[in-house]
């Protein structure tokens, strides 16, 4: 398909979506009991799972650990049946070593990692069905499993892409938008602080478009950090008076 195609001449992507609209969010914090924080997260059709287990002590070489702060694992996973094509290799291939690294760089930025020294956290995602967007549903899932943890961060740290077509930027880019649009831009930031803590982009875009790109991608952040935050505090305010309710009895 021709990037051309991606846009209609009424202004509609393929998924009928406008130009700055998000896929449907939905998540659900606590999935894994077994877990000390987990969450499950559907951005449209990306489908991923968050775990957190710790702080705990350093497992394997004590020489890993940090004397003044956190030492953070992260592993990144694709399930076998993810993709239309089986993965082979569901973890450890060139491309999760790659997330994995920015996974880890991402929580490092955010985490208040001087709080708790020479002990490890652990951050397991795995993607269950993938549509784009992988890394950007993954950072917002295991966000959610931070906080279901009790992890003391900063502020959330929320991720979101955006690419541009037909002179037009669009956001929270899906698999065939990232196959054929061009140029994409991920970005991840901490949304009270409008700081970014990982940017990548893998095309060349012109200068003239990236502010405008930029510019979409960072409301997609605050839209996303928005919908996360408000179910997240409902249903801290849910917990609240459920919890009066049984001590009032």
């Amino acid at each position: 398909m021709a990037g051309m195609d991606l846009l209609s001449d009424q202004g509609f992507r393929t998924d009928g979506r406008k130009p700055n609209e998000l896929r449907r969010i939905r998540f659900k914090k606590g999935v894994f009991k077994q877990a000390d924080g987990s969450a499950y997260l559907e951005q449209g059709n990306t489908k991923v799972l968050a775990a957190v287990y710790g702080p705990h002590e350093i497992r394997g070489s004590k020489g890993k650990a940090l004397h003044d702060k956190l030492l953070i694992n992260c592993q990144y996973s694709m399930a076998t049946f993810s993709t239309q094509d089986r993965k082979r290799r569901p973890r450890g291939d060139r491309k999760s070593q790659e997330m994995t690294m920015h996974l880890k760089q991402t929580f490092n930025a955010v985490v208040l990692t001087e709080l708790f020294p020479k002990v490890q956290l652990d951050i397991y995602v795995e993607v269950l069905q993938s549509d784009g967007g992988n890394y950007c549903a993954s950072v917002n899932a295991a966000t959610l499993a931070l906080i279901d943890a009790g992890i003391p961060m900063k502020d959330y740290v929320i991720a979101c892409s955006g690419s541009f077509v037909k002179d037009t930027p669009i956001v929270d880019i899906n698999h065939l938008e990232e196959s054929t649009a061009g140029a994409e831009i991920i970005v991840a930031v901490l949304p009270r602080f409008d700081q970014i803590v990982f940017i990548e982009m893998n095309s060349r875009l012109h200068e003239d478009h990236l502010s405008r790109v930029m510019d979409q991608v960072m409301n997609g952040c605050k839209d996303i950090f928005n919908i996360l935050n408000q179910q997240v505090k409902d249903e801290l305010c849910k917990k609240a008076a459920i919890d009066k309710l049984v001590d009032a009895g």
